[in-house]
């Protein structure tokens, strides 16, 4: 059997904690081979080894049968890799030109960029591989859907024949994952061979060949698609059974908790971003908006949550006026915020993981003494947390925040700011990046806190995330709401048409 890529007996030690523990990756030339494993499983680790983001400490990695040294991403480059991070990695104010070539500038005589045949190059691979994009937009001004084709271009441009595709859905409507799923059919047709990691079991059963699993940095092991189902993968992957359906009891909603009255909101180019937006949250229950990244959900959680200021209306909560209060006022008042950017928003990366579970606490009786902390008991309170909500990290409470997995840290911000039982939680992509366990959990504990009567206000790209927990789903486009329904009288179909910007009127006189 040739295999394209092969790695053989990997293992990467970071400080307390074994990453890979002699994994052996095998991936067959022209398919697409599924990554698959919970939160801090190794699966990054793996592939920024393969991408030279990492040296591995032992093991070979053979490419095309060849064994090969990858010391940097220019080595994988020549070698034909290329990866597509979950983070898009494009400068906005560039054109899609100018991030395709961006370091490997082609120039003319006279020392200047050739755009021409640049243009001419990116138009041809647009079409060979059915990825429409215009070169001279520039990357602020085009979908997130259209950004992730300039992300894979940059790797064809570059005549890349391995491709790694790390969580490449999180943000794309349900038109532009079919739309995505189907380029990669057409890489693959091409002679390309694909590397897809993600948690979502549907799309690996839908598009993948073969999928690797590894749990707690372990190679677990390599299955085919044929005869695997979703509940199968899922148990290979945590070990165990797993409840897929989100048990949500049927509750009356009560008094208005969060009222959110004519809000408008500019982005940081003072350009509106929400217009005029009027919702209500009740106690007890979970009021879901959905909507494409980008038409202004990250405005309307600055302006709740006091990150930015808004140009008009009014934030009300537990009817009292929260419009012009701080940050901690209202943390103080009862709004909590588990936030999209877990590094920017979330966390103190340097702090270490037991004072990031304090951080709005620290100079309460509860955890320090005359303005000294009090160690034992935030140490106390930590490991509390730690267990319950199955953090993981190298050396616990001790653990520098910077050093733990993405899914982890996500666990830790949610553990921190349900334990403080807000009477209303802005919750923000909970589970972007975490495994079907971590999700099965952190969706039961969301659903607790709204059957305990807490109004939660629920933002998120995962439509079967909303459609599961949402008691009402608001569909936010262009910064104004087309539509609120109730989940158990719409479809993936009608919310994607709500979130292009047809209103909930036209959907129903189609």
């Amino acid at each position: 059997m040739a295999y394209e890529i092969e790695m053989l007996n990997i293992t990467k030690e970071f400080p307390g904690i074994k990453a890979n523990d002699n994994v052996t990756l095998k991936v067959k030339k022209g398919s697409i081979h599924a990554l698959l494993g919970e939160n801090g499983a190794g699966k990054s680790t793996l592939m920024s080894i393969l991408f030279g983001l990492y040296k591995q400490d032992e093991g070979i990695i053979k490419i095309k049968g060849e064994e090969v040294s990858i010391e940097d991403p220019n080595d994988a480059t020549k070698l034909g890799i290329g990866m597509v991070h979950q983070h898009f990695k494009l400068v906005e104010t560039f054109t899609v030109a100018q991030n395709i070539i961006l370091g490997s500038e082609p120039t003319t005589k006279a020392n200047t960029i050739d755009y021409a045949t640049v243009n001419k190059k990116i138009k041809e691979i647009s079409e060979q591989y059915k990825l429409e994009v215009d070169p001279t937009a520039k990357i602020e001004d085009i979908s997130v859907g259209a950004q992730q084709r300039v992300e894979i271009l940059k790797m064809l441009y570059r005549n890349s024949d391995i491709l790694i595709f790390d969580e490449p859905t999180a943000v794309l409507t349900p038109q532009e994952i079919t739309e995505l799923m189907q380029i990669m059919r057409n890489l693959i047709s091409e002679g390309k061979t694909i590397i897809l990691i993600t948690h979502k079991l549907k799309e690996i059963m839908e598009v993948a060949d073969e999928v690797t699993v590894l749990r707690r940095g372990r190679y677990i092991d390599t299955v085919s698609i044929e005869g695997a189902s979703e509940r199968s993968l899922a148990e290979l992957m945590v070990g165990r059974e797993v409840d897929f359906q989100v048990e949500k009891p049927e509750q009356e909603a009560g008094d208005v908790v969060l009222e959110i009255k004519g809000l408008s909101v500019n982005d940081f180019r003072d350009l509106p971003a929400v217009r005029d937006l009027t919702i209500e949250v009740h106690a007890g229950e979970i009021l879901g908006i959905a909507g494409i990244d980008g038409n202004g959900q990250d405005e309307l959680i600055y302006a709740l949550s006091g990150l930015s200021k808004f140009e008009s209306g009014q934030i009300i909560l537990n009817g009292e006026d929260i419009s012009k209060t701080s940050i901690k006022n209202r943390t103080n008042k009862g709004l909590g915020h588990i936030p999209a950017d877990r590094h920017k928003y979330g966390l103190i990366l340097d702090f270490s993981l037991e004072e990031n579970l304090i951080v709005h606490d620290y100079n309460t009786k509860r955890f320090s003494n005359a303005g000294v902390l009090a160690n034992k008991r935030i140490r106390s309170h930590a490991e509390g947390l730690i267990s319950e909500f199955d953090i993981r990290s190298g050396q616990g409470a001790r653990s520098e925040t910077r050093s733990m997995s993405g899914g982890n840290q996500q666990k830790a911000i949610i553990a921190r700011e349900i334990d403080k039982s807000p009477s209303c939680l802005l919750v923000v992509q909970p589970t972007r990046g975490l495994d079907v366990g971590a999700i099965e959990y952190i969706h039961s504990r969301i659903v607790e806190e709204r059957n305990n009567g807490k109004a939660i206000l629920l933002i998120s790209y995962e439509l079967d995330e909303i459609l599961a927990l949402s008691d009402r789903i608001a569909v936010l486009s262009d910064g104004k709401i087309t539509g609120i329904v109730k989940p158990e009288e719409t479809n993936e179909n009608d919310l994607g048409l709500m979130m292009a910007g047809i209103s909930q009127e036209e959907l129903v006189h189609a």
